[in-house]
């Protein structure tokens, strides 16, 4: 098994955004690599476990810079009970129930998203939301700096499969920019109980009911981390095939 590069053997640095309720927030962001293709890489509700870790490693050997905020939880380990708990006390910035609206916290994704493009001078960046954070990656699509996206069974919002995490202005924004930069891509597991079959039905009414802006993939099986902690690094498992088609689609993206 590969070498996990831990946190520490990463740079970092904070990072500040006004939300649009007013609210200035910062979280620390950590990158590695140097590679000519930047990915923004959101955290899933486990937390910054080696699963995540591990993940951005894939990344980095394919030549991409991996930009990880860090946004709850410890790093290093999983904590699902703990990172809900510290979840729900963070209401200015999750908004776990809603619909019709997506989350505060995705502005400060947006500006960060930004922020990384310049920085980095390149034409764009790619994002990867997972679980809680996976309906973050959608709304990204709608700013200028993102020109690929992955959504990894969204999960927002909770109990509510058939809705949407977004006001139909921003729906209306990503799907403008959707038109121009090409679709996005999104999945879940088939047998996944978090995010099921009538949320993508949802996306499929919102987005794709003229032509298809968000591709919605089902893999076969039981489990909810697509791309961490259900990933089999196996060549022909549903998840190391589902990595290796987001690492083709970003490369295209990106150039």
């Amino acid at each position: 098994m590969p070498t996990i590069t831990q946190i520490d053997a990463y740079q970092k640095e904070a990072f500040t955004s006004t939300l649009r309720n007013g609210k200035t927030v910062t979280h620390e962001v950590y990158t590695q690599g140097n590679g000519s293709k930047v990915l923004i890489l959101i955290q899933e509700l486990p937390g910054i476990g080696q699963e995540t870790l591990a993940l951005a490693d894939r990344f980095v050997n394919e030549g991409y810079t991996v930009v990880l905020p860090h946004l709850f939880g410890k790093i290093g380990k999983t904590a699902v009970v703990v990172n809900t708990f510290k979840v729900f006390c963070m209401r200015r910035q999750f908004r776990l129930f809603a619909k019709n609206e997506s989350s505060p916290i995705v502005d400060f994704l947006s500006d960060l998203c930004t922020a990384t493009k310049n920085k980095y001078q390149v034409d764009g960046v790619a994002v990867i939301g997972m679980c809680l954070t996976g309906n973050f990656a959608i709304s990204l699509m709608a700013n200028k700096a993102v020109l690929a996206g992955f959504a990894s069974q969204p999960s927002l919002p909770l109990a509510r499969q058939k809705h949407i995490h977004m006001s139909p202005e921003e729906i209306m924004a990503v799907k403008n920019r959707l038109d121009q930069v090409g679709p996005m891509h999104c999945a879940r597991i088939q047998g996944d109980k978090i995010c099921t079959a009538k949320r993508f039905d949802a996306y499929q009414k919102a987005f794709n009911s003229d032509k298809e802006r968000i591709i919605l993939h089902e893999l076969p099986g039981k489990g909810h981390s697509i791309l961490t902690l259900d990933f089999v690094d196996k060549d022909g498992h549903p998840t190391k095939e589902a990595f290796e088609n987001v690492l083709t689609y970003f490369n295209g993206q990106l150039g």
